[in-house]
């Protein structure tokens, strides 16, 4: 998600700086590659692209060793030449002894999750607050989104919660592994995937899912300023008009269990739902629905039946029109 951003900004710098070129390190193998330049080129296709990773330096350790032959100050050694991407929402690892998938990745490609098994043996309680779909408050307390971020991410990493081992298909061809550690990311999804249930109702629920499907795609493919995008953005807009509330969850060794929900805006009756005094829900009208819900199925198993007694008679003669089962 941060590569159109990046890319917003390559622009406005080119354009600031009257350059015609812009300029990444990016793999050949990557996704980023394809994300930064698409975006350029969907902002203004006259900036042409400079990506020395692609063109003459082809190993992390090459990489590395350039570097230090240039005075260029890098976190890596060679031999041992992880490739991490961090921003505020996430850390992505990858390379070096990540690519042995084989084997669990070793601990010293995380720095912003601790081990479950090393997490505290006393879960963590936090209360996580939205207005209209967008995060708002840590534990009753308003903040920005950003610094909502940057104060959950050692909350709930420190609670071994956030780490993510993926095998993916990448755009150019080939599968790839990458470990991610985005603590407050995996919350506030949890979170916010919670309220939804709570205050949207189920057709734009079951619908929304292939919305996010499709979202990602868009994304993880670099076509964020395309037509479609918009469009996604703007439907994804008009369902979290009633996602305001919050929602209570504990965090315990790489775990998160929901608490409590509240919202103004909930769906949810206890008067209707509930099995003891005080239900209003109408028992009477059940058997009805259930007849009409259940009437094509109905249909279709009389017919099922017909054709079953016309197979087991083998003896009649062949019927010239269909059997009337009026």
């Amino acid at each position: 998600m941060g590569r159109p951003l990046i890319a917003k900004h390559l622009v406005q710098v080119a354009h600031a700086e009257g350059a015609t070129y812009i300029a990444h390190g990016c793999t050949a193998k990557g996704n980023d590659q394809v994300r930064i330049e698409v975006a350029t080129r969907a902002l203004d296709p006259k900036l042409k692209t400079i990506a020395p990773m692609r063109e003459w330096i082809y190993t992390r350790d090459e990489a590395v060793a350039y570097a230090d032959a240039h005075g260029i100050p890098v976190p890596v050694k060679a031999g041992k030449a992880y490739s991490v991407d961090e921003n505020l929402w996430g850390r992505s690892i990858e390379s070096g002894p990540i690519e042995d998938v084989g084997h669990a990745p070793p601990e010293d490609a995380y720095a912003w999750t601790r081990s479950p098994q090393d997490a505290p043996d006393d879960p963590e309680d936090i209360t996580i607050g939205f207005s209209h779909g967008v995060p708002a408050t840590l534990n009753g307390e308003a903040m920005p989104l950003k610094d909502l971020v940057l104060a959950l991410n050692p909350i709930a990493g420190g609670n071994g919660v956030g780490r993510l081992d993926c095998i993916e298909d990448r755009l150019v061809g080939i599968k790839s592994r990458e470990v991610y550690e985005a603590p407050a990311a995996v919350v506030l999804l949890k979170a916010h995937k919670e309220l939804e249930s709570f205050t949207v109702s189920k057709d734009v629920l079951h619908h929304k899912v292939g919305i996010e499907q499709k979202f990602g795609e868009l994304v993880y493919n670099g076509l964020w300023y395309s037509p479609l995008m918009d469009a996604l953005k703007a439907y994804v807009a008009t369902t979290q008009a009633r996602v305001t509330g919050t929602i209570k969850l504990r965090l315990y060794k790489g775990n998160i269990i929901v608490l409590s929900r509240y919202s103004p805006y909930a769906l949810y009756s206890h008067k209707l739902a509930t099995y003891g005094g005080g239900d209003t829900f109408d028992h009477t009208a059940a058997e009805g629905f259930i007849t009409i819900w259940g009437l094509p199925l109905a249909v279709l198993g009389g017919q099922q039946t017909n054709d079953t007694t016309v197979k087991e008679t083998k003896d009649e003669p062949a019927l010239e029109a269909p059997l009337d089962t009026a």
